[in-house]
């Protein structure tokens, strides 16, 4: 963007600022500390000018908004056109008292629904499973059968509202109910929209959540895939997910390429199907964490959609523009959030939404103060939503398309995330021997992700131990007060009555239908047909979620992680 003689005067007159204004000065008091990084250690330089971007192409490299590589965003006016989906995650007890949570946050402004399930039925377990004892209802709401599904969207309008599903081992059971739902009150299938984590990668790479093993997985994954493309055009069937790796400690860089391959390993796994990459791609969606460093998170969205833009054209050959547009739901960082003084988790919520809001997200959920210690309060969920509400409408960060694009340092940074992004999934590639998809197998079952992820953690965490990380409150400024606010409870009385209405659908329903559909579900997982169309006519026989998962086990086996940390 400059020319070779601007270039060497700028760097001329960089060179003369440091000996003559910046080092004279730094004799006198020197630096706060010896190195400045981002959370992802990062080194961060003093100044950036046009010669950290010397080869920078402004149309191939950033162009305009809603146009190729979509650096600059997916939509041409953003959020001058209408702001982001705000999608508070919610989801606690029964099915009862999410849907109150959900008609309380829809009344506060709330443009998107989000919801959490509880960890019997993230697992594919009945709220009566012997496992699920203490569990239900504790980290999100139990959903046992299409009754429970029936409940939780009492009263609202399903043909309007979107909804995100956060769920992934038992996901196509949840995405055939809410079909099902949609069947039953006459809406039409093309109207329900809304996005299913559906992540399954990600969980043999970082949460940890599954029940059979890595290939099968994937192929149902690929089932919903299908499905949606021909069933539900406005329902996102998976949002691959860089959150959670972040969670589990990695730094912004390998979110980052760990996530991209996961989408292309499900793009060669559509493909490989048969099914044609312009069909389906548009329904993908993305998953990123947004954490402290600000500038770091911007860079990493920026480059995640140039990476996404040019592999999609390049390496599989799409052509409809919207195939290479990467579209993502953005949550703040939960590993962030601390239980000592909570309050000051406000602040890096509202940093991290106004990095996910400057980096161009489609959705943004914000972390309450209190989930350190329990879910979500009331009030707590109600302030994390105004968070979003008051960036919006009274920041001015959503006046402006891509405003820090432009910037010396943010473009630096977004080509450095960029080069090294792309260096991890070229050596993922590598692995698969020319296949994202196989290298991506492959990956999982020699340990490297959960490897190369536990490193970034230890030496994160060894920073923190040290001091060279500030985490304000913890290790810095810290306090002998009980700053602890009030909780949310969720009493056993909750697993009672989930107990109770699950045995009276069962005592309710037609048992030699639910027979009849489970021999269907074995026949399609034996053929390798796609099951989805098979388990939305068994979730509206009342057949409950663990019957289903119960199949699928006995059909595909289960899996368990035999590679630990070399």
């Amino acid at each position: 963007m400059y020319d070779d003689e601007d270039l060497e005067s700028i760097r001329e007159a960089r060179d003369a600022w440091e000996e003559e204004t910046r080092d004279p000065f730094l004799e006198k008091g020197g630096e706060r500390k010896d190195r400045f990084a981002t959370v992802s250690n990062h080194e961060v330089d003093d100044l950036y000018t046009p010669g950290d971007i010397a080869d920078l192409d402004y149309e191939e490299d950033l162009g305009f908004p809603g146009e190729a590589p979509y650096t600059r965003g997916v939509y041409p006016t953003m959020y001058r056109g209408r702001t982001w989906t705000m999608r508070q995650f919610a989801g606690f007890g029964t099915a009862t008292e999410t849907n109150e949570r959900f008609h309380y946050l829809i009344e506060n402004g709330q443009t998107g629904l989000s919801t959490a399930f509880d960890m019997p039925s993230l697992m594919g377990k009945d709220s009566d499973d012997p496992l699920s004892d203490g569990e239900v209802g504790k980290e999100g709401v139990a959903v046992d059968t299409l009754r429970d599904m029936e409940i939780l969207f009492d009263g609202i309008d399903i043909g309007e509202v979107t909804t995100s599903f956060t769920i992934n081992p038992s996901a196509p059971v949840i995405y055939a109910m809410y079909v099902a739902l949609a069947d039953n009150r006459g809406v039409s299938r093309d109207q329900i929209g809304g996005t299913f984590q559906n992540d399954m990668l990600k969980e043999f790479i970082a949460q940890k959540e599954w029940v059979i093993p890595p290939e099968p997985s994937l192929k149902l994954v690929t089932d919903t895939v299908e499905f949606a493309a021909e069933e539900t055009p406005r329902i996102r069937p998976i949002s691959i997910s860089g959150y959670h790796i972040r969670e589990a400690g990695s730094t912004a860089i390998q979110e980052l390429a760990f996530t991209l391959a996961d989408g292309f390993a499900y793009v060669e796994d559509a493909m490989d199907r048969g099914l044609d990459i312009d069909e389906f791609a548009p329904q993908l969606s993305f998953f990123f964490n947004s954490h402290n460093s600000i500038f770091e998170e911007v860079a990493k969205f920026r480059a995640a959609r140039r990476i996404y833009h040019d592999v999609m054209s390049e390496w599989y050959g799409a052509e409809d523009e919207r195939s290479k547009q990467l579209k993502f739901h953005t949550q703040t960082a939960g590993q962030s959030l601390t239980a000592q003084q909570p309050l000051n988790n406000i602040v890096r919520v509202t940093i991290q939404a106004l990095a996910g809001v400057l980096g161009g997200t489609q959705s943004l959920h914000t972390n309450s103060f209190d989930e350190a210690l329990s879910l979500p309060t009331e009030e707590a969920v109600t302030v994390a939503l105004r968070t979003q509400q008051i960036i919006a409408e009274e920041s001015g960060a959503a006046d402006a398309i891509d405003p820090l694009g432009g910037s010396f340092f943010v473009e630096k940074l977004t080509d450095e995330v960029e080069e090294e992004a792309m260096a991890y999934i070229e050596e993922i590639r590598e692995m698969g021997d020319g296949s994202v998809r196989d290298g991506i197998l492959h990956g999982i079952d020699e340990g490297y992700f959960h490897r190369e992820i536990s490193d970034a953690s230890y030496e994160y965490q060894s920073r923190v131990e040290e001091g060279e990380e500030i985490v304000v409150g913890v290790n810095k400024y810290t306090s002998d007060e009980d700053t602890r606010p009030d909780v949310l409870h969720v009493g056993e009385e909750i697993q009672d009555r989930q107990i109770e209405r699950l045995e009276s659908v069962k005592d309710e329903r037609d048992d030699e239908a639910v027979e009849e559909a489970l021999d269907e579900l074995r026949d399609a997982v034996e053929a390798g047909e796609n099951v989805m169309p098979v388990l939305v006519d068994a979730v509206k026989t009342y057949v409950t979620m663990g019957e289903i998962m119960d199949v699928f086990a006995d059909e595909y086996g289960t899996y368990r992680e035999t590679i630990g940390v070399m």
